[in-house]
C-alpha cells in the first residue's frame, strides 16, 4: 500500500526534506514489488479550510484536480509500469486519516484469497500511515501489516520515530528503521 505519495506532502505546502528524500526509496520499492499494489490520494475540496481537519490543520493541501493533490510523477510512473508485475494498480481516494474504503478493498480480498502481507510505505508516517495501518489491522487482525521506515517521513524525524514505535506497540512490524 503506496500511502499519499502527493507532491503537496513531498515538496509542496506540506512537504519536507525527509519525504523529498524517501521518493527514490518508494520507487524502487514499488518497482520490485511482487505482488497487488494499493496507491491512496489524500484528497479535499476546496472548503478543506471550513472542515474539522482544515481547523485542526490550516494548511490547504491535496485540493482535488490541483498539483498538490497529484501523486509524484516518479510514483506515478512506478505505479503505472512496475508496479505488482501481476496486477495493476488500484487508487483510493481517501478524505480521511485512514481510509475504511481501502479496508474494505482489502478484507473483500482477503475473503477471496489469502493475503500473506500487507506492507505500507508513505506520507505521512505520524498521521496516515499510522492510521491506515491502525484499519487494516482492525479489519484484518490475523494479516501480517509492516511498515517500511525507510520509505515513509513524518511530519518531523521525532514524530516519524514516534508513530513507528506506536505502530511496533499495536504488533506491526516496522523494517529498515
Amino acid at each position: 500500500v503506496v500511502i499519499d505519495m502527493q507532491n503537496d506532502f513531498i515538496d509542496g505546502a506540506l512537504g519536507t526534506p525527509e519525504a523529498v528524500g524517501v521518493v527514490p526509496r518508494v520507487i524502487e520499492k514499488i518497482r520490485s514489488w511482487d505482488g497487488a499494489v494499493y496507491a491512496t490520494q489524500d484528497t479535499h475540496q476546496p472548503d478543506y479550510l471550513e472542515t474539522q481537519e482544515g481547523r485542526l490543520l490550516p494548511v490547504a493541501h491535496c485540493i482535488q484536480g490541483t498539483h498538490g493533490w497529484s501523486l509524484a510523477p516518479g510514483v506515478r510512473r512506478a505505479l503505472t509500469e512496475g508496479a505488482g508485475r501481476n496486477e495493476s494498480t488500484l487508487y483510493v481516494t481517501k478524505t480521511t486519516f485512514g481510509s475504511r474504503d481501502l479496508a474494505e478493498l482489502l478484507a473483500k480480498r482477503s475473503g477471496e484469497e489469502a493475503i500473506e502481507e500487507i506492507a505500507l510505505v508513505g506520507l505521512c508516517t505520524d498521521i496516515c500511515v499510522i492510521s491506515n495501518a491502525l484499519v487494516l489491522k482492525a479489519f484484518l487482525p490475523d494479516v501480517p501489516i509492516s511498515v517500511d521506515a525507510s520509505c515513509c517521513a513524518g511530519v518531523t524525524p521525532e514524530s516519524h520515530r514516534s508513530a513507528l514505535a506506536a505502530m511496533k506497540m499495536c504488533q506491526i512490524r516496522v523494517d529498515n528503521e
